[in-house]
């Protein structure tokens, strides 16, 4: 199956790149590239891909308004949305995360990761760049004040789950340290969504540190 990709950022030569280091995979196809936001937001919703790579700073719409348009709450048919930035900022980040990106990566990550991250994105997965991650969140928690023990749903191996999705842990490596299967890890996360009215596993992460469960508790 081939996975169509739209290109969205304002810099002709950067989307040249980022087509280039996608075509050169037999299951990706770049079907649009975008030089705003406006013209993103337009041409996903007229050609539905099965990812958009958006920037974060872009004219007219920067890219927090494009995911947001393409996959916030309450939008009806969300598209997947993997923001690809050079600004490892965390307002950035989180706000990209929190509009409904299901992905974010940096523009030096390299071939392989951004490869990654729009396979992982088709596939419903998340994948946030691990120089972001577990800093990113934990600067987050540091700033949150303390609410005390939170009160959830879940079972002390759905936790298990949320706090090793929470260190950034791929779901083969998840299976691997709690000596589960990979159709039970996937259970799992899919379970925890719908228990916390999570769209994905970058939000479970977010849920976690917030909540100071990533860490134990």
């Amino acid at each position: 199956m081939t996975i169509r990709v739209l290109v969205a950022d304002d810099q002709a030569m950067v989307r040249g790149g980022l087509r280039l280091i996608l075509e050169d995979q037999p299951d990706i196809e770049v079907v649009a590239e975008a030089a705003d936001g406006a013209e993103a937001v337009e041409s996903a919703r007229r050609l539905r891909p099965d990812v958009c790579l958006v920037d974060v700073r872009m004219p007219r719409l920067d890219g927090i308004e494009v995911t947001r348009a393409l996959a916030g709450p309450g939008v009806p048919g969300p598209l997947r949305v993997v923001v690809v930035t050079t600004f490892d900022l965390d307002e950035y980040v989180y706000g990209a995360l929190r509009a409904g990106a299901t992905g974010f990566v940096l523009k030096d990550c390299g071939p392989a990761l951004l490869v990654e991250a729009v396979r992982a994105a088709h596939q419903g997965d998340a994948l946030v760049s691990p120089s972001v991650t577990l800093r990113l969140l934990r600067h987050l928690t540091a700033r949150l004040p303390d609410s005390g023990r939170v009160d959830h749903p879940l079972s002390n191996r759905e936790l298990e789950v949320v706090r090793a999705v929470a260190r950034g842990r791929t779901n083969q490596e998840i299976a691997a340290e709690l000596f589960i299967s990979l159709s039970t890890v996937k259970s799992h996360v899919a379970g925890i969504q719908a228990k916390l009215g999570l769209r994905n596993r970058v939000e479970v992460a977010a849920w976690a540190w917030e909540n100071r469960i990533a860490g134990g508790g």
